[in-house]
């Protein structure tokens, strides 16, 4: 009998406890990279983890050293997503945020002033997206009449 404790698999739940640990928690292709939480559309990419996928903003990519540890993703060069963890980057390293410590329906474990922005953004996106009527309306002030000069009904 060999020692199967950690060959990497879909059924390790070492691999399975460190994926949720870390924020893996994407669908799985073919399904769309929506998160599951706000409905955005991400950039999905698969982790070291077998069978285990995340969800990383798009079009963000900022310096890492910026970046608090266990909070920076890089793509290595087969396309998977690596968690740095407590490494320190090298200079001039730019890495990846995960979507699930921005999503703006999850509840927020940074108290970091650029993460709240962009939560901030993202609820923005989906009210945009998802719910037009927070965003225009006479709900929040905005008539329709006043832009065309129309009568009152």
């Amino acid at each position: 009998m060999g020692d199967t404790e950690n060959t990497p698999g879909p059924d390790n739940t070492d691999d399975m406890f460190r994926a949720l640990l870390e924020g893996a928690i994407a669908p799985r292709p073919p399904d769309p990279p929506d998160c599951p939480f706000c409905d955005l559309r991400q950039d999905r990419y698969p982790t070291l983890y077998a069978g285990h996928w995340i969800l990383l903003e798009p079009r963000v990519l900022v310096p890492a050293h910026t970046v608090p540890p266990r909070r920076r993703w890089i793509i290595t060069m087969d396309g998977a997503a690596m968690n740095l963890w407590d490494a320190e980057p090298l200079p001039g390293t730019r890495c990846r945020i995960a979507h699930h410590t921005v999503c703006p329906r999850l509840r927020s474990e940074d108290p970091w002033p650029w993460t709240a922005v962009l939560r901030q953004e993202n609820d923005r996106r989906t009210r945009r997206l998802f719910d037009l009527s927070d965003d225009r309306g006479p709900r929040n002030g905005w008539d329709h009449r006043d832009d065309w000069d129309l009568p009152d009904d």
